[in-house]
């Protein structure tokens, strides 16, 4: 991803509606149900990987979580800090690109909805699982969804790399073990199909 795909982002957020775009969830009820499958309970330290504007930080907050959310875009972050009001500070803000994020403390669960598909080039695919093992403790949990092998070839323009359990387990390697897989059909505000894959996976024992 370069700076052209922060630009992209930012302007996404910046002239539409954080409601109107593909990706929307008026309530993440997915993600939520899969951390809530998982032994993580509040006060676990949680980072939500282009978390941008999802109300998936508002849930978490208010569950007791810390919360962390990274995103390129400056932008979707704003409108998710302007929705929580005084509640935005107790969640950290990171603008940065995933590949280059190097977490000072490792965190309990990382989810992503939707970003590391994003990334289509080997050499940025590495990239993410090295920040995942930097970023994620012993035993935390990952959760990744990405669009489904039938799912879209390209989001916002931009094309994806879509995957199944088997390939993320091939991408992340042997210091992860796959929990569980679901397929999930998001309906988008324009009324669309979108076909997804999240799965979970533990980050083994040292």
């Amino acid at each position: 991803m370069t700076g052209s795909t922060r630009d992209h982002w930012q302007g996404v957020y910046e002239q539409k509606a954080d409601t109107s775009v593909s990706w929307y969830e008026a309530t993440p009820l997915l993600s939520l149900s899969l951390i809530e499958a998982t032994a993580i309970a509040p006060p676990a330290r949680i980072i939500d990987i282009g978390g941008g504007a999802s109300r998936l930080v508002d849930h978490l907050v208010a569950r007791g979580f810390g919360v962390s959310v990274l995103d390129l875009s400056g932008a979707a972050l704003g409108l998710a800090r302007t929705r929580l009001g005084a509640r935005a500070s107790g969640v950290t803000w990171i603008e940065a690109d995933v590949r280059h994020f190097a977490a000072s403390t490792p965190f309990d669960l990382w989810h992503d909805r939707a970003a590391l598909h994003f990334l289509t080039a080997r050499e940025d695919q590495q990239a993410y699982v090295a920040a995942l093992g930097h970023g994620l403790r012993r035993s935390g949990i990952a959760i990744i969804g990405t669009f489904a092998p039938d799912g879209p070839e390209k989001c916002s323009g931009l094309p994806v790399q879509r995957h199944d359990a088997e390939s993320l387990a091939l991408l992340l390697g042997k210091d992860f073990r796959l929990v569980s897989t679901t397929r999930h059909n998001h309906l988008t505000p324009g009324g669309g199909t979108q076909k997804f894959q999240f799965s979970t996976f533990q980050r083994v024992p040292a």
